[in-house]
């Protein structure tokens, strides 16, 4: 029965959208045509083959930096602020004792942790695993903590970590080639993949977004000059610069703030692509959930609300970093709002029409991811790994597009009206009060 109505149902829906004809489609699919269409099918394309041909000429500039690099041979201060990561850490040694660039101190800064993370650091840097180990008894919070460890470092640059990703044998070197290219680059960010992605379906549907958000998304972002946010996972910054404004500013979100306040102090950032960094995703949808309610909050207190700055002419302004923050905003919090907009456009106009228009949406959506995992393919150098994940592609329009876009929205409306992210216990309260009262 439910087969005979679905073979009935297929010819009737196909024949409706030939005969609608296209106005009425466009009309219909309106968010769809103008803004995903567009932002992820036609820009990424078109950058993508930007990127393409002009790869020898990067290739060029990358062999010069690299020459420049070697012949300075900088000291550089790697950096992981961090609390509970004792089990992390060893792996973590192993995985920098690889590679290809040498010339760097290891500091680890415990924050307040209450696991065997004191005894592990101590003992590695005893056995001379790691330059320095400092223990706040007190737990601070990372931006607290990566300030400490900034106090102590020697390094031209900072390498910031997390200690539970591993990285690729020249990850330090290719994050740090970008300096060599152009002097006003005072930050570059690292690749930043999912390790564990055979772990459980949530994993596995990360992994693809990191793919299309991380990895393309930030080098499409970074090539049009407003990539926005350095990953505290792995991330590298010059030291001059990063003491010129103040270190990290405490409370949450740090990540997106310092990108924020190199911009604004006139510097370039970049993403690098070939620098790569793994690391375990949440493997469970409710610990995603308070994650990405945590990092979607950061959205509306720093680019909203901190940094407004940047919108007004009689302000902290330039272009640069006023079209990376708007575009920031545009993309995740108008285009969040004008989704709902879209939806009660459909059901009060359209509701008579569901049983083609839902089928229809997800049919585009559908389509539009498999052609975004293509255009992944055009930048990835692990394709063969990646094959894997084309089978859970189907399911990506239900992930973004409904589960990722209703925890957005109630991320921003409690930032913005409520101002939870003070009350986040990733962060302690503490620090989170005093950035409160501090405008921060």
């Amino acid at each position: 029965m439910i087969f005979l109505s679905l073979h009935n149902l297929v010819p009737e829906y196909v024949n409706y959208w030939f005969v609608v004809g296209l106005p009425k489609f466009i009309r219909v699919f309106w968010y769809f045509v103008i803004f995903e269409f567009t932002r992820y099918i036609i820009i990424d394309y078109v950058i993508a083959f930007v990127f393409l041909i002009t790869r020898k000429k990067r290739a060029k500039k990358f062999e010069e930096a690299k020459r420049k690099f070697f012949q300075e041979n900088p000291f550089v201060s790697v950096i992981i602020p961090g609390k509970n990561e004792g089990k992390h850490l060893y792996k973590l040694t192993k995985s920098l004792a690889e590679q290809t660039f040498k010339n760097f101190e290891l500091i680890i800064v415990d924050d307040g942790s209450d696991d065997d993370t004191p005894i592990i650091g101590k003992n590695l840097e005893r056995l001379g695993l790691i330059d320095m180990f400092i223990r706040n008894e007190m737990r601070g919070g990372k931006a607290s903590a990566a300030n400490l460890a900034l106090r102590f470092s020697k390094g031209k640059y900072i390498v910031h970590l997390d200690a539970d990703c591993s990285f690729d044998s020249d990850a330090i070197e290719q994050v740090l080639l970008p300096f060599f290219i152009n002097d006003k680059i005072a930050a570059v960010g690292g690749n930043v993949k999912v390790r564990n992605y055979k772990e459980s379906l949530c994993a596995k549907l990360q992994a693809i977004e990191y793919l299309k958000t991380v990895s393309v998304g930030r080098i499409i972002t970074s090539y049009l000059g407003i990539y926005k946010i350095i990953s505290g996972a792995f991330g590298a910054f010059r030291k001059d610069v990063i003491d010129s404004i103040g270190g990290w500013d405490i409370g949450p979100g740090l990540d997106g703030d310092i990108t924020v306040k190199i911009r604004k102090s006139g510097y370039k950032v970049y993403f690098q692509e070939k620098a790569i960094c793994l690391t375990n995703a949440p493997s469970k949808f409710k610990v995603l959930t308070k994650q990405r309610l945590r990092w979607d909050k950061s959205i509306i207190r720093f680019r909203v609300r901190k940094h407004k700055d940047v919108y007004f002419p009689t302000a902290n302004f330039n272009w640069s970093t006023f079209f990376s923050l708007a575009e920031n905003v545009f993309y995740n919090v108008i285009l969040d709002i004008m989704w709902w907009v879209y939806i009660i456009d459909i059901i009060v106009n359209y509701n008579s029409s569901l049983q083609f228009i839902i089928p229809m949406n997800f049919t585009l959506y559908f389509v539009m991811s498999y052609v975004q995992m293509l255009s992944i393919y055009i930048f990835s150098e692990r394709r063969e790994e990646e094959k894997y994940l084309w089978p859970y592609v189907i399911l990506m329009t239900i992930y973004t597009g409904t589960y990722l876009r209703i925890v957005r929205t109630i991320a921003y409306y409690k930032e913005f009206f409520f101002k939870r992210s003070f009350e986040d216990p990733w962060n302690p309260y503490k620090s989170s009060i005093q950035a409160k009262r501090a405008g921060l």
